[in-house]
């Protein structure tokens, strides 16, 4: 058997193994380490474990993986989050559908602090689903709101996509970070919209709040500038050169902190919980780097991206077409992996034909994590629908995947936006580093 029949046949059972639910890490742990040594010997594949499992937790950028999720785990034990979204609801509350753009709005806060699509919607679907369901809203699209607007935790930076795609490519975490704002941005007005058409189709399904007078509204604003602040603070900081993402991450890990202490909302028990969910998910995400960097040794042993690009050239199909076939695969694999499993089995695959065709691996990187989003919300996995399925009480699981289905062409809508429109995402970093 040839080294690239050994490379297709690892590859599959290491879908396989995922799709059998065992973790992601593990997986392409297993999968690079007994690929490597069939091909090369126990020797060599014994040699890549320990050479890449050292590198990958001794690499310095990777710290601020930790610091962001800290970051966010405090600010949700601290109950921040609820001021963003009492912000978010004093303003456009009043507005028909208000309370589910105010969860769109309060999500796309929150991702600037946390980082994670799952974080997103479980923190502020605890705040908003049950207002929603108390003020009559429609099963669909309170649920539908909050699982589309924790996809933004995977765009909006600080991105754990964004990071581990940097990582992987050896591309800039900051120029990543910056090219996910406008996106962001743009994917936040598009669900407004999705859910101001809902509303306009069906009334009933998301009636007017209570309107707020100007002083009260300014009052939940400034209980939110403090966290507000934080995010001008490490994000801004990166885009005017002021320090660098690692720095960024301590900085507004270390801000939060003393902001969450200040005002005595963090006692001891619950940092202490922050502070372990913060080891859990930082070692889960280290160990996916680590099974990633053993991955890729075999991948270019067995030269399966190089043999992907020639098949793909040999079709003839063009550079849009072969991004639409790439972009197609995430839309089949979302069907049974989640976001992460993705992002690191098909980056190192892929990425060599993307430079190849002549695409911005920056550009790139904002597409595959938008398309990456839409298997959060898709049957049969759709990790968010679950998630806001186990917060909302009394809601079928078909409820919240057909509130989900506005948002859905939402995200497809802005998709096309910026694969026909590159400069939505290069615009900031291009300017920050041009």
């Amino acid at each position: 058997m040839s080294d690239l029949a050994i490379g297709v046949v690892c590859i599959l059972g290491m879908f396989g193994l995922m799709i059998l639910r065992t973790p992601v890490a593990f997986a392409m742990l297993l999968t690079g380490f007994f690929g490597i040594w069939i091909v090369e010997g126990l020797r060599r594949a014994t040699a890549i474990m320990f050479t890449e499992t050292y590198s990958s937790v001794a690499n310095y950028n990777l710290i601020v993986l930790p610091m962001f999720v800290l970051l966010g785990n405090i600010a949700s034990e601290a109950g921040f989050s609820r001021a963003l979204y009492d912000a978010a609801h004093a303003w456009v509350g009043r507005f028909r559908g208000g309370l589910a753009s105010a969860s769109v709005i309060g999500c796309a806060a929150f991702s600037a602090v946390s980082g994670s699509s799952v974080a997103t919607a479980v923190t502020i679907g605890r705040v908003a689903l049950p207002e929603m369901k108390r003020l009559g809203y429609a099963d669909g699209l309170s649920t539908g709101a909050v699982a589309a607007g924790g996809t933004l935790g995977f765009l909006i930076p600080p991105s754990t996509g964004f990071v581990l795609y940097a990582i992987l490519t050896e591309e800039s975490i900051g120029r990543l970070f910056m090219a996910g704002i406008l996106p962001g941005l743009l994917m936040t007005a598009s669900f407004i919209a999705a859910i101001w058409f809902v509303t306009l189709r069906n009334p009933s399904a998301g009636p007017r709040g209570e309107a707020k007078p100007l002083a009260e509204r300014l009052r939940l604003l400034m209980r939110a500038a403090p966290l507000i602040a934080v995010i001008i603070v490490s994000i801004g900081g990166i885009y005017i050169g002021a320090f660098t993402p690692v720095e960024a991450s301590g900085i507004g890990a270390a801000l939060t902190l003393a902001l969450a202490l200040g005002t005595g909302r963090l006692p001891g028990a619950v940092f202490i919980r922050a502070v372990g969910e913060t080891v859990r998910t930082s070692a889960m995400l280290y160990l996916i780097v680590i099974g990633a960097n053993v991955l890729n040794p075999f991948l270019a042993l067995t030269e399966v991206p190089a043999a992907l690009g020639e098949g793909l050239a040999a079709l003839g199909l063009g550079a849009y077409s072969t991004l639409v076939v790439i972009l197609l695969s995430y839309v089949v694999l979302g069907m049974f992996l989640d976001g992460l499993a993705m992002l690191v089995v098909t980056v190192p695959i892929y990425y060599p034909v993307i430079l190849a065709m002549g695409f911005d691996p920056i550009w790139f990187g904002v597409v595959a994590v938008i398309v990456i989003e839409m298997g959060m919300i898709t049957p049969p996995v759709g990790l968010n629908v679950f998630v806001v399925r186990g917060v909302a009480e009394n809601v079928a699981l078909r409820t919240v995947f057909a509130g989900v289905t506005p948002f859905l062409l939402a995200m497809i809508v802005t998709l096309i936006l910026i694969v026909l429109f590159p400069q939505i995402a290069l615009l900031i970093p291009n300017s920050m580093f041009g």
